[in-house]
């Protein structure tokens, strides 16, 4: 069986961990670039990574509800 390339567990591993890798080089990139923090807590390290993580998991969470709100029933269009 020839199963396509992204769905290899190998490949799927060196995704992983070409992600973390890529992933700590930019938090770690935080010691080197100089912050000009406009309000005081985006000054921190690693800002924009736990900002955007607070922001995925929000979007994830307000998409449950959102989808909660508007289900409707499997035979919604049936006669």
């Amino acid at each position: 069986m020839n199963d396509h390339w992204l769905v290899r567990p190998d490949t799927i591993r060196m995704i992983w961990i070409i992600s973390i890798i890529v992933l700590a080089l930019t938090v770690l990139a935080d010691f080197v670039v100089s912050h000009h923090p406009y309000f005081g807590i985006d000054g921190t390290f690693g800002f924009g990574a736990w900002f955007g993580f607070g922001a995925c998991v929000i979007l994830v969470l307000g998409s449950k509800v959102l989808g909660a709100i508007l289900k409707r029933q499997d035979s919604y269009y049936d006669d």
